[in-house]
């Protein structure tokens, strides 16, 4: 019997990343993030990416805080993305904020 071996952790993330790339309609993505996330976790990426949107359209920090009740430390964490990342949050909410 040959051992087989497991994919790397690359591998197994472009995988996930291909077939998020397949799922067609917002209810697709819903029905497998809530399979797959908790509730909580859900919420956290909610708030990520509406303070991603503030920064985006030039809200300041103090702006974002007090209306979304986010630390400070995390809000910092994802203007570096927006700034030095991978282009991610912009790609996500682009046409978003162009619909606005």
């Amino acid at each position: 019997m040959q051992h087989q071996v497991r994919p790397s952790t690359d591998d197994r993330l472009q995988k996930v990343y291909r077939l998020l790339a397949e799922l067609e309609t917002p209810e697709e993505v819903a029905a497998f993030l809530e399979d797959v996330c908790t509730f909580r976790e859900l919420e956290q990426m909610a708030t990520r990416t509406e303070c991603a949107e503030y920064l985006l359209r030039g809200d300041t920090y103090q702006e974002i805080i007090s209306r979304t009740e986010i630390s400070s430390t995390t809000l910092s964490r994802i203007s570096r993305c927006i700034q030095r990342g991978s282009g991610g949050y912009a790609t996500l909410l682009r046409n978003f904020i162009k619909q606005q």
